[in-house]
């Protein structure tokens, strides 16, 4: 009964965490296809962030030159571009999300569409006003 009920709580562990954007994405350039950049999503006091762990070859800036506040003029490498998302239903929303590139902060959901993709949604006012983004999970 022991070995049954250690059994049970471990896959239910195992289906949570499968649950989870917390992991390596490989973000895509929506332009060119190229991979950019690895970002990494972890939670933090009940909130997931994403910092960038690796630029790629297509990466088209290194710095957050245009970028507001803190983060102007800083390297890309551990920072976190994706911020104070919340779990709300089967995704994760309410959180914000800067281009880099542009210095434009805006307003941020992700979900997984399936174990190895991450759909980003990054939008102004209302999230028909916005666009997707794949990311795909490094393995």
């Amino acid at each position: 009964m022991k070995k049954l009920s250690f059994l049970f709580a471990f896959l239910f562990v195992l289906a949570l965490s499968a649950q989870s954007p917390v992991g390596v994405w490989k973000t895509i350039d929506d332009e060119t296809g190229d991979a950019k950049s690895h970002v990494e999503i972890y939670e933090k006091d009940g909130k997931f962030y994403g910092k960038v762990v690796k630029l790629l070859p297509a990466a088209t800036t290194e710095v957050c030159g245009p970028c507001p506040g803190e983060r102007a003029g800083k390297s890309l490498i551990d920072m976190d571009i994706l911020w104070d998302l919340e779990p709300y239903k089967d995704y994760w929303s309410y959180g914000s999300i800067i281009d880099p590139a542009k210095g434009k902060i805006y307003k941020a959901s992700v979900w997984l569409e399936d174990d190895n993709t991450l759909k980003v949604r990054g939008y102004v006012g209302v999230s028909v006003l916005g666009r997707n983004q794949n990311w795909y999970r490094v393995e």
